[in-house]
């Protein structure tokens, strides 16, 4: 599998999506929605895969060829 998101990286997005996920709990209204932004990001950080980096030829993995997982650099294994 191609990761393009390193482990620094995969740590703020799971951390951050857990955190947007709790507004659907915490908010009331239209604006408790926003909440599942956190969904994208809790699925991109377990897949260590961004569909918007892979457009924009951006990596934050260590490995220079977009190699798969377990080939190192990105911390995955």
């Amino acid at each position: 599998m191609i990761t393009n998101i390193g482990t620094i990286d995969r740590i703020v997005r799971v951390v951050a999506g857990v955190v947007l996920l709790s507004l659907l709990f915490f908010l009331e209204g239209a604006s408790r929605w926003f909440g599942l932004v956190g969904v994208v990001l809790v699925l991109t950080g377990a897949f260590s895969f961004c569909p918007a980096y892979r457009l924009i030829g951006l990596s934050t993995c260590g490995n220079k060829d977009g190699g798969g997982c377990g080939s190192g650099g990105c911390g995955c294994s």
